[in-house]
């Protein structure tokens, strides 16, 4: 019996002429070029949708940053919103405070209120703008009237009728000045 762990040797190693006929090279030249255009059309085709995946990578990337900010800007904005409806409240506190009140266990009671409350917006980023002898400034403040004042420089807020609020770096109510000339 033979030994079956032989190695099976190919034509070439054999040195082995096959005959080959005239058209066979031209019909091996001919399956190659086919081959080839496969291969090439195989490759264009990875090399697309390779640049499809990239691309919707990039949108989906883009989308999830733009989304985020808009959450951020909305989550703002509605916090301003709620902020400009308090500060008419907010308002009236120290209105009631500056009032005449016989009563000063009352009036230090509205004292701490209106100071839990102020507090609390300073928590949340609310803060109040200093017009008051400031320059102005017409991103932050609100001129009803202009007066002749020498104890003021030109263009300065001489006079505060209604505070002015800031969330972070937004105006949630621009202060109502006057302005001297």
């Amino acid at each position: 019996m033979a030994d079956k762990n032989y190695e099976k040797e190919s034509a070439e190693d054999m040195d082995i002429d096959i005959p080959v006929s005239e058209e066979e090279p031209d019909a091996l030249q001919k399956e190659i070029d086919e081959l080839t255009a496969k291969l090439e059309e195989s490759e264009n085709k990875i090399a697309e949708a390779d640049d499809k995946y990239l691309r919707l990578c990039a949108e989906y990337d883009n989308y999830r940053k733009r989304t985020s900010k808009e959450k951020l800007e909305i989550f703002s904005d509605s916090t301003i919103k709620c902020i400009a409806e308090i500060l008419p409240v907010l308002d009236n506190f120290e209105r009631a405070i500056e009032s005449e009140c016989a009563d000063e266990t009352f009036k230090n009671g509205m004292q701490m209120i209106y100071n839990q409350f102020s507090d609390s917006l300073k928590k949340i980023g609310v803060t109040e703008m200093e017009a008051m002898g400031a320059e102005f400034d017409p991103n932050l403040h609100n001129a009803i009237k202009q007066t002749e004042d020498e104890n003021f420089g030109e263009n300065t807020v001489c006079e505060v009728f209604q505070k002015g609020y800031m969330y972070n770096d937004k105006v949630i109510r621009h202060a109502v000045v006057a302005v001297a000339n």
